[in-house]
């Protein structure tokens, strides 16, 4: 199954959980003091929000989540096919969660994330491993410090190096 992602950066957690479980009509299925998720099925969305945005209030990412990495990978081979130019991350930590991943961004800037969810996890986000140096950025592995802040996309972090450079 393939799910709508929308991730919002808000200024107040607590007034938007309150508005956003009467518009859906659920509480959400995660909430953290700077993070809320609802799971909703119909329609199957992941609606996501949290304090930690780039730049204002509003749109921070869209995206399409998978259950399989048959459907990742086809939909990276679909980007690849059209020239959407993806950007592998690789597993990664975002959003209380373990997921592998990557983005492509549209032509008015937005970034698209593709990602299959591992696992959950205790904190918004792990500290990337010590061995994504500057060498591996400098080479298409994920730059973490130095990547152009392209609105959603610096959110995930990698937690292992890229295997190969390019």
């Amino acid at each position: 199954m393939k799910r709508f992602h929308i991730h919002l950066h808000v200024q107040e957690l607590s007034q938007n959980v309150a508005f956003y479980a009467k518009l859906f009509g659920a509480e959400p299925t995660r909430v953290e003091s700077d993070y809320a998720k609802w799971m909703l099925t119909d329609p199957p969305v992941n609606f996501a929000i949290s304090t930690r945005g780039h730049g204002d209030v509003g749109l921070d990412h869209l995206g399409i989540q998978v259950d399989s990495a048959e459907d990742l990978a086809e939909m990276k081979a679909r980007a690849l096919s059209a020239d959407l130019a993806p950007r592998d991350v690789g597993e990664s930590t975002c959003c209380y969660a373990r997921s592998e991943k990557h983005w492509i961004t549209d032509p008015q800037g937005i970034a698209w994330e593709h990602f299959q969810t591992l696992g959950s996890i205790p904190v918004f986000r792990e500290e990337p491993l010590a061995a994504t140096t500057d060498a591996a950025s400098a080479c298409c592995g994920p730059a973490v410090a130095s990547a152009p802040v392209i609105r959603g996309m610096p959110v995930g972090i990698p937690v292992k190096p890229a295997s190969s450079c390019c």
